[in-house]
């Protein structure tokens, strides 16, 4: 029993190794948009089963980082404007309310809000795209798990890999130095106690996100036209 047991351990950690090499992948763009990901030519290049295969893909599916239709390999998905429209119509009024429900309780996570700022801070100019992402949402996640609610968590974990994905594939962010000065704004009214300043401050950041997502797209397809 106790070596069924050690096997079991084995395989959850092999597939979350091969989730996150295959995550990690993907948010970099090594995987582009549109690539898909068989179960048996994922095995076979990792040197795994394809069990083990099929559930990396899963998790990532599950991420919203690949989409699979029935019967049909898995796929990066390439996202669009109305992704993005989609995204935040969830985004915005879910963030803003945890923004009150922090100074209701009282419970405003300066720690873990301001080692992100730091490490986005820290990052040079010329590091990976998707490195400046990873501190900008770990900034908005410590604010959710500061809620104490598992499902929230959860739930925002369930967006957030399309969120990261979406930044990753338009190459956009609204640039360092703006992203950390709107985060600081917002952590300041938080410790602050200021709610309506708080929650302004948090609406204005993702509606600016927001629109500048959109305006990547516009750009994008307006050049394919071409």
């Amino acid at each position: 029993m106790a070596q069924d047991a050690a096997l079991r351990l084995s395989t959850v950690s092999v597939v979350e190794a091969l989730a996150a090499s295959l995550r990690d992948r993907v948010l970099d763009g090594q995987i582009p948009p549109g690539t898909t990901l068989a179960e048996t030519e994922i095995a076979n290049e990792y040197g795994v089963s394809r069990p083990t295969a099929r559930s990396a893909i899963t998790a990532l599916v599950y991420e919203g980082l690949l989409h699979r239709e029935a019967n049909k390999a898995a796929y990066v998905p390439r996202l669009t404007r109305e992704d993005v429209e989609d995204l935040f119509l969830v985004r915005t009024p879910l963030e803003t309310e945890v923004v009150r429900v922090l100074l209701e309780r009282g419970t405003v996570p300066v720690g873990p809000a301001e080692r992100a700022l730091e490490d986005l801070d820290r990052l040079a100019e010329d590091a990976p795209h998707s490195a400046f992402v990873e501190p900008d949402l770990r900034f908005h996640q410590s604010l959710i798990d500061a809620v104490g609610s598992p499902r929230l968590s959860r739930l925002y974990r369930g967006i957030k890999g399309e969120i990261h994905l979406c930044m990753v594939q338009t190459r956009h962010t609204l640039g360092r130095d703006r992203i950390v000065a709107e985060h600081r704004r917002i952590l300041q009214a938080l410790q602050a106690g200021d709610a309506d300043e708080a929650i302004a401050r948090m609406r204005d950041h993702l509606d600016g996100a927001c629109r500048s997502l959109q305006q990547v797209f516009i750009t994008v397809g307006a050049e394919e036209k071409r």
